[in-house]
């Protein structure tokens, strides 16, 4: 069974390798692709169907049947926000459909703060042979950024 990973935001795909975090660029949560977002307001959308299992003003993760998790998070270090600049439209154990609003922010509110908005799309304890198709250059919300097998 394969899952299709689309994007929450519109943006520049880029190489997890590329995301300003060691954590993320040595694909230490796991493999996918970031999203140097457009730098304008606007709602997340979930990446896939499932359940909202961790729910953050800056992350969530999102589980489908097939039990897979993927992680989104919004920026690097925006933790230290303590959700400033974040505004929640769903809640933790909400089931969603892929496209569906999950958080509203403005990236070019995250960037006045010094902080990168970078967005890391991750298939959570994926091996990197499990991803494919990786998006490259310009996505729009709810395009495939990769697909997990």
């Amino acid at each position: 069974m394969s899952t299709i990973v689309l994007a929450p935001v519109a943006g520049t795909a880029l190489a997890l390798a590329e995301v300003p975090d060691p954590v993320f660029s040595a694909g230490m949560v796991g493999p996918g692709v970031a999203i140097d977002p457009e730098r304008r307001a606007g709602p997340v959308v979930a990446p896939v169907d499932g359940k909202i299992m961790k729910l953050h003003p800056h992350a969530f993760v999102i589980v489908g049947a097939d039990g897979r998790g993927v992680l989104v998070h919004l920026g690097i270090d925006t933790v230290q926000l303590k959700g400033e600049g974040f505004e929640l439209l769903a809640a933790e154990g909400d089931r969603v459909r892929a496209g569906w609003p999950v958080v509203a922010w403005d990236p070019a509110g995250i960037e006045a703060t010094g902080r990168s908005p970078i967005c890391p799309v991750v298939a959570l304890d994926a091996a990197s042979a499990d991803v494919s198709g990786i998006a490259a250059g310009s996505v729009s919300v709810g395009a495939p950024l990769y697909t997990w097998r």
